[in-house]
């Protein structure tokens, strides 16, 4: 799965978890843009685990703010499986 094929399916996931409609973009915020509280945020990385397969580390989720950071660290996650 190349880049952008990983851009549009963590956008479908974040649907759900976007309540305020917010336009997300490579530099959208999860806690300022987004509003996301910690549980939040659990119950969307659950979900991305759960569609790739992958991990992400409680040290790797507290270094990854937006949202191209995100898609790059699961894009990342993916090849080196």
């Amino acid at each position: 799965m190349d880049r952008a094929e990983t851009d549009q399916t963590i956008r479908r996931l974040i649907e759900p978890f976007n309540k305020k409609g917010v336009e997300i973009a490579e530099g959208t915020t999860f806690a300022g843009d987004l509003e996301f509280d910690s549980l939040t945020v659990m119950d969307f990385v659950a979900a991305i685990e759960d569609e790739f397969d992958v991990i992400i580390s409680m040290n790797q989720q507290a270094e990854i703010e937006t949202y191209g950071q995100l898609v790059d660290a699961v894009h990342k996650l993916q090849a080196d499986r």
